[in-house]
């Protein structure tokens, strides 16, 4: 299994094998993001923004951005209170 060495700087070389099984390439930018267990889990962040277009087709009809900000707070609200309760499911109904 490989391993890496945190520096006085916070700083990691990633190794070979890895950086090879994930197209790991100079410049990449990397995530790092929770998992339900709590650890943290690192992806290359490939792509564009416009990777996304016509990711949402199919939707009903346009929203407006009042309708949006308020789709996205009550997504916030309830994550916030999924976390607080220890819930780890959180629908994804309002969001349709």
């Amino acid at each position: 299994m490989p391993t890496a060495t945190v520096t006085s700087k916070g700083q990691v070389t990633i190794p070979i094998e890895v950086r090879d099984a994930m197209g790991l390439k100079p410049g990449t930018k990397v995530i790092f993001f929770p998992n339900q267990e709590g650890d943290y889990v690192m992806r290359a962040r490939t792509g564009s923004i416009m990777d996304l277009r016509g990711c949402l087709a199919g939707f009903d009809a346009p929203k407006t951005d009042e309708e949006m900000n308020e789709i996205l707070h009550q997504r916030a609200f309830d994550l916030d209170e999924a976390t607080k309760s220890g819930r780890q499911d959180v629908p994804d109904e309002e969001v349709a």
